[in-house]
């Protein structure tokens, strides 16, 4: 290239400024700037958007309590009287990070204080609404139908899909197992349920397991592999021994067999599926930490007197963890579909709408197959693997350069 296709810099400002003035990126950062970028990424990454957004704000978008209703000349919100505790806290957690989000403004402060003070707010409703909510023991969804009915309600307000996913319609006896209707848009299931409804609660099953039993395996995987990294030798040995022990015990038939023999707890398939799942997060930190550990701004950290969590945490563990948050996503899309494949035995949770348990009332008695029973959850779980594994794809391109250079000869 010759001196005149050189790009000059402004007037007044020397080359090392111009290079000084530049924001640098981090991996992580760069990653994820090379993912969003992947129109792939994006549409995996608009899928799991909207499984939040069903997860979040449920009870405002499928509930058969009215959000506001007028009787006798009172207004009330039953849709508030019958929320749970877990309802109050996910409602609460986009609340509160919009607060945090404007006290950072304001306050100009850094993204560390946004993430401190939104998990304060956060953990602060939650002590409070699993101390003081109480919601009825009794439900009955009829109630509402049958005072629209007699002509006593003034005025009601309900939510787009006026159905709760535990709303039998007994006194609707005739809709049970209707194909898709305007009024019941995905149909009904053999107990009279709302099948949409149904399925927007069931993204909270979904996304919770995953994301719960995938940060319990990478926390457990981050702290062994880091120290079998770093010190090597016989640290190094007798975590290889754990690793090969956890790698040989099938999640699967560990859930299976919990399942048999206990009751059945979604915490506790959490734990299971996280405690056997951080072999391979381990085996990533390990193989990174092997490596950094004789980089020069490790040994200048050692040198100057760090304490060890400092050089773990702080300086090594940042540089490392790209690869295990690649990995993450698979493993996000591997906890949902050993969930789904549990409820789909029938060995899953009981009294919570999930997929898989909804796809088993797809073939019902004298085997007579119900179509839109077995196509939208099957879909549901299909588009979310599948849009997991698009962002784990994209993530693992982005940390390749190999990959990122035939990308941007294209």
């Amino acid at each position: 290239m010759s001196e005149a296709a050189l790009p000059l810099p402004p007037e007044g400002v020397l080359p090392t400024e111009q290079a000084e003035a530049r924001p640098s990126r981090g991996l992580l950062a760069g990653a994820m700037l090379y993912v969003l970028g992947r129109k792939s990424a994006w549409q995996g990454v608009a899928w799991i958007a909207l499984l939040v957004i069903g997860a979040l704000f449920a009870p405002l978008l499928a509930n058969s309590h009215p959000l506001l209703i007028k009787m006798d000349g009172r207004w009330s919100s039953p849709m508030l009287r019958h929320l749970t505790s877990s309802d109050v806290i996910l409602l609460a957690a986009p609340v509160t990070l919009l607060l945090a989000w404007l006290l950072k403004i304001l306050l100009r402060r850094t993204a560390r204080f946004l993430m401190t003070t939104w998990l304060t707010m956060l953990i602060i409703v939650a002590a409070a609404a699993i101390s003081f909510v109480q919601p009825p023991l009794t439900v009955v969804y009829e109630q509402y139908r049958q005072a629209a009915a007699e002509g006593r309600v003034e005025r009601a307000i309900y939510a787009p899909l006026p159905f709760s996913p535990d709303d039998r319609l007994r006194d609707q006896p005739e809709m049970r197992l209707t194909a898709p209707t305007w009024t019941h848009p995905l149909g009904t299931t053999p107990n009279g349920a709302d099948l949409l409804a149904n399925m927007i609660h069931a993204c909270r099953i979904a996304l919770s397991i995953g994301f719960i039993s995938t940060g319990i395996a990478i926390a457990i995987g981050i702290l062994v592999g880091g120290l079998m990294g770093y010190f090597s030798g016989i640290v190094d040995l007798v975590g290889m021994s754990f690793v090969e022990i956890f790698s040989a015990i099938p999640t699967f038939l560990l859930l299976l067999c919990f399942v048999a023999f206990f009751q059945v707890n979604l915490y506790v398939m959490m734990a299971i599926i996280g405690l056997t799942g951080w072999v391979g997060y381990a085996l990533f930190i390990r193989a990174e930490f092997l490596r950094l550990r004789k980089t020069d701004f490790v040994q200048a950290a050692v040198a100057l007197g760090l304490p060890l969590r400092s050089i773990l945490w702080r300086h090594m563990l940042p540089n490392g963890v790209t690869p295990v948050l690649v990995n993450a996503s698979f493993g996000v899309a591997g906890a949902i579909l050993a969930e789904s494949t549990l409820s789909f035995l029938g060995i899953g949770l009981v009294d919570e709408a999930s997929w898989g348990k909804l796809l088993n009332q797809a073939l019902g008695v004298g085997g007579t197959f119900y179509w839109w029973i077995a196509l939208y959850p099957g879909l549901a779980i299909f588009l979310t693997v599948f849009a997991y594994n698009l962002v784990g794809e994209a993530l693992r391109d982005a940390i390749d350069p190999h990959t990122r250079r035939l990308d941007a000869g294209r």
